[in-house]
């Protein structure tokens, strides 16, 4: 089983099988392949396929994805015949989407279900309260659309004790209730992305959003403004991201290397010339800070990162040559039966060097580097 596969399933474990797991590709499956990550998960058993657009989910469905795909960030006027044509499942909120669907539905004289997001808080998509009793009675009346679902999405679900969270979370209730009252009982009830998923069981309701989870990264909880331990998942990072030494030079101590001199060897250097730049998604401030692992060693980066190139210091690690391999993002074994010198770089330590995020990191992975899928 991949390890995408092994993740989908210790997900599914923790919440339960009453809870359908959503499996989230979006952004090209977080810079992994949205493609090939969406039929690797289907063939694991994964019923619902989250997506950003419309455009993302017919690329699904041209490739042979029979799950059902949710569009997660609303419609387009236009894309209504796709939509329903193609039955993909939209995301709405304002009362056009549901006019222009159900002129879409109504045309093919099918049933279209939509997933209803309600704001509460996070000020993103969304209806706010006050646009609720309307389209309630929308929904309510229509006669071509089936309201299947509800959802939300957590601004601080991180933050353990995070009053933003509890007041997002209560009011949802309150919208809800609402639909109740107008006699809309929607099945799918969702809110909970990767970090509710994991450590806030209370908004798992009947289907969580799991993204960053599924590719094998936990998130950093904070409680009083401290990391907080939580229960962690079985994940196992996806991705490895992988290149190989372009031509080794001998420098003389005192030389600068790279754009601008920003760094100056202070003994004789040996460095390796990676063929791996920003142009590819390895950003430019990683520059003399980042490490790769090249020979079972880390090996710093040094100089500035520039479009195709990257530069490294292997001087204390012997007979590194010309097409050896360079682990950017991913672990080294070690030696021994203890695997005693085990190597790691991930998308964490990457993004902890350009104050940013795994996600930055892992879906900024540009398309001009070719992936290899086992």
């Amino acid at each position: 089983m991949t390890a995408l596969g092994e993740n989908f399933h210790a997900i599914q474990k923790h919440v339960g099988s009453g809870v359908t797991i959503c499996a989230v590709v979006k952004a090209d499956g977080y810079g992994h392949g949205a493609i090939e990550c969406a039929q690797a998960l289907e063939s694991e058993g994964a019923k619902w396929l989250g997506v950003t657009d419309a455009a993302g989910g017919l690329a699904l469905r041209a490739a042979g994805v029979k799950a059902r795909i949710l569009l997660m960030t609303g419609i387009w006027k236009g894309e209504e015949d796709g939509i329903v044509g193609q039955n993909l499942t939209p995301t709405i909120w304002e009362p056009w989407h549901i006019e222009t669907l159900e002129r879409a539905a109504r045309k093919r004289q099918s049933v279209l279900p939509v997933h209803l997001k309600l704001d509460t808080g996070m000020n993103r998509l969304g209806a706010a309260p006050e646009a609720w009793p309307r389209l309630c009675e929308m929904l309510a009346g229509s006669k071509q659309l089936s309201l299947e679902g509800v959802s939300t999405h957590f601004a601080s679900a991180e933050v353990l004790d995070s009053a933003d969270a509890a007041w997002q979370a209560k009011r949802f209730e309150e919208g809800l209730a609402m639909l109740w009252s107008h006699g809309l009982r929607p099945t799918l009830v969702h809110m909970g992305n990767s970090a509710a998923m994991t450590a806030r069981p209370d908004t798992w309701k009947t289907m969580v959003r799991p993204g960053i989870a599924l590719y094998g990264y936990s998130l950093a909880f904070t409680r009083g403004g401290e990391p907080a331990a939580v229960a962690e998942l079985p994940l196992r990072p996806v991705l490895s991201w992988k290149t190989r030494v372009l031509t080794v030079k001998e420098v003389a101590a005192g030389e600068a290397v790279g754009y601008m001199g920003t760094f100056v060897t202070k003994a004789r250097s040996r460095i390796a010339v990676l063929p791996v730049g920003y142009a590819d998604g390895y950003p430019r401030l990683l520059s003399n800070r980042a490490r790769v692992i090249v020979g079972g060693e880390y090996a710093p980066v040094v100089g500035r990162v520039s479009m195709d190139l990257t530069i490294v210091d292997v001087s204390h690690v012997s007979g590194v040559a010309v097409g050896d391999e360079v682990i950017l993002i991913g672990a080294s074994a070690g030696k021994g039966m203890d695997k005693s010198g085990d190597k790691k770089v991930d998308a964490v330590e990457l993004a902890r060097w350009c104050e940013s995020v795994p996600y930055e990191i892992l879906c900024g992975i540009s398309q001009r580097v070719p992936r290899v899928y086992s």
